[in-house]
């Protein structure tokens, strides 16, 4: 986790986005991964996006990985859904991600629609307390990694969580070449 300095996100709620510390204050006992894995480590704003954050703090980009939203429109309806992919890859929006939200086409939602849907700020959307009607796309990689550095839902840190946990939230499926590597 490079340098970060990481504590239980539950004992640092106010380091996490409302919707962000309301998901992992309900965390379930039951869960496979018990919420004290859930760790969250304050950073400097300014280096929140992938590439500056992970030089700063020296995390590797094969342990990083991004939630992107995406919006697909079918017979005038939008959907939304969150990709979960790791930033040495790029998830197939037009392919994969398309077919399994049912659109005639996909696209990165606009900044604005994402940031007033989820309640998180750009740049800090995490896979963690999302609207519960959006389904949750995780690439197998992510799965794969033993620890993944995510978003908080702001940008003045960051969450390491294990990798499997991110496929057994709310809503997840895992899937096979949801994202491709990056060029």
């Amino acid at each position: 986790m490079g340098t970060l300095k990481t504590e239980p996100a539950r004992t640092r709620l106010d380091l996490l986005a409302p919707p962000v510390a309301a998901a992992v204050g309900q965390w379930p006992a039951e869960a496979p991964v018990h919420v004290d894995d859930v760790l969250v480590a304050p950073i400097n704003a300014d280096l929140a996006d992938t590439a500056a954050f992970c030089e700063a703090y020296d995390v590797g980009l094969d342990v990083s990985a991004n939630c992107v939203v995406v919006a697909g429109k079918r017979e005038g309806q939008v959907r939304y859904a969150a990709c979960i992919v790791l930033a040495t890859t790029r998830a197939d929006v037009n392919g994969v991600v398309r077919k399994l939200i049912g659109a005639r086409k996909a696209s990165f939602a606009p900044m604005a629609d994402a940031v007033d849907l989820t309640g998180m700020e750009y740049g800090g959307i995490t896979p963690i307390g999302l609207p519960e009607e959006w389904p949750i796309l995780v690439d197998s990689r992510v799965i794969a990694t033993p620890h993944v550095i995510i978003g908080s839902g702001v940008r003045h840190s960051k969450i390491a969580l294990p990798g499997p946990a991110l496929g057994v939230l709310p809503g997840a499926q895992v899937v096979e070449g949801l994202a491709r590597p990056a060029q």
